[in-house]
Parts: C-alpha cells; sequence; structure tokens
C-alpha cells in the first residue's frame, strides 16, 4: 500500500515541477500543495488500513473510517489552504489534486 502512496508522491512532485518551470514559481506551489493534499490523504488512509484482517467485518469497518478521516484531512487541508495561501493559483492547487488522485488510482493497476 505504500508503494502506491510512494508513487503517488512521485507523479505529483513531477507535475508540480512541469508547472512550476513552465508556469512560474507561483503556479508550480499551487500544484505541490493540491497534489500534498492528495498524497496526505492516502498516506492516511494507507496508515489505517496497514494492520489488514482476515475478519470481514472489521476490515469494513477499518475501510470506512480510514476513508472518514482521508476525507476530512482533506477537506481541512483544503480549508487551511483557503485560510493561509491566499495567493494561491487555485486552478493549479485543484489540478495538482486532481492530477495526484488519478495517479492513486493508476498507481494501483501497476503496483
Amino acid at each position: 500500500m505504500y508503494r502506491v502512496v510512494a508513487l503517488q508522491l512521485v507523479i505529483a512532485t513531477g507535475f508540480a515541477l512541469l508547472v512550476g518551470t513552465m508556469s512560474g514559481a507561483l503556479k508550480g506551489w499551487s500544484a505541490a500543495y493540491g497534489g500534498g493534499i492528495a498524497v496526505i490523504g492516502s498516506l492516511m488512509y494507507a496508515m489505517i488500513v496497514a494492520g489488514g484482517s482476515n475478519d470481514a467485518n472489521r476490515a469494513f469497518r477499518t475501510h470506512i473510517r480510514a476513508e472518514v478521516v482521508k476525507i476530512f484531512i482533506t477537506v481541512v487541508l483544503f480549508v487551511l489552504a483557503l485560510a493561509l495561501f491566499q495567493s494561491a493559483s487555485w486552478l493549479w492547487l485543484i489540478l495538482g489534486f486532481a492530477v495526484a488522485t488519478l495517479a492513486y488510482w493508476f498507481s494501483l493497476l501497476a503496483v
């Protein structure tokens, strides 16, 4: 599970560097923050479900709890971006998040 998160981090970092090189530092940092939001959420999810269980009910409850925590952290980090990073390029922040989220799903196919 952590390999998937690591691959997501690599793709999000590469995207942010590409944006920063092509469009400027502010847009690059915005894309990096958006990608970071997705990576942190995925990492939290992985940490919660890492133990695993053979009991289907316990595994289901763990998955639900991990998903709720992931959504909560994502919302909190977006609110923090609104409050603390007011000069952010919101288009690139959202695109950074979207690319990192898509990278997570595609990396599941590769790993």
